[in-house]
Order: structure tokens, then sequence, then C-alpha cells
């Protein structure tokens, strides 16, 4: 869905104007501010784009309360709800098992993340101790 029904420019990301296509489609039009918001408050990389991380991040927010009621990427989690009556049993199963899929996707994104972070403070503290014995070392030289 993601690729094939919006990547207008089929590069694996959705730029601002795909955003605002795809916000059209689903009934939602944004302003171009909103629009920008939108991008900036899940643009991990501020690459001014949505990645597909990126884009599931929005419905990883959207589940742990973390985005505004009135935003745009609160209505853009709000329209991938299904109506089974609408879609029948057969849509709504293959929505929830896309659904259940996106959530495995967005628990391992958690884990990537974690796992950088992580790896992020390690390396700083090697830094830190590097710097240290470097001071240490200098210290002795001095005197």
């Amino acid at each position: 869905l993601f690729k094939k029904k919006y990547d207008a420019g089929r590069d694996g990301f959705i730029d601002l104007m795909e955003l605002k296509l795809m916000m059209e489609k689903l009934g939602a039009p944004q302003t171009h501010l909103g629009l920008k918001s939108m991008i900036k408050e899940v643009d991990e990389d501020f690459d001014g784009k949505l990645s597909f991380r990126e884009f599931l991040l929005i419905f990883h927010k959207a589940a742990a309360g973390e985005l505004q009621e009135d935003s745009g990427l609160m209505a853009l989690a709000k329209l991938s709800e299904i109506n089974v009556a609408l879609e029948g049993v057969k849509g709504a199963k293959n929505f929830f098992e896309a659904k259940v899929q996106a959530l495995s996707s967005a628990s391992k994104f958690e884990a990537e993340l974690k796992a950088e972070q992580d790896e992020r403070k390690r390396e700083e503290e090697e830094r830190r101790l590097r710097q240290a014995a470097f001071q240490e070392l200098k210290a002795n030289f001095s005197t």
C-alpha cells in the first residue's frame, strides 16, 4: 500500500506532494503547513520525506497516545481503521493481518532504535574514558 499506492516517485519515500495527494484521497486534506508539520513530527533523519519506517511510526505514536487528537497524523492513523460492514469479513481479515504485520514491524523498529541508542551511549562512554586516560597521561608528562 505504502509504495504501490502513494509513492508516485517510486523512490521508497513519501514526499510532501505525495503526502498531500494521499491525505486528499483519504478524505482528510491538509494545508501546506499542516503537511510539513506532519512530516516533521516523524521525520527522524530530517530529510523532509517519510520512509516506510517513519510512516509506521505514525501508527506506533497513535497507539501510544503520543499524537494530538486534532493533528493530521492522528487523522491519517484514524483513516486506517476498517468498517467490516462495508469491507466484508475477508477485507477485515486482510486489514487486520496487515495491522499485525505493521505492529510487529513497529516492535522490530523499537528494538532497532533501542539498540542504536545503546550503541551511541556505549561509544560516548568509551570516548569519555579515552579522554580521561589521555588527560591522565598528559598530566604525568607535564609534572
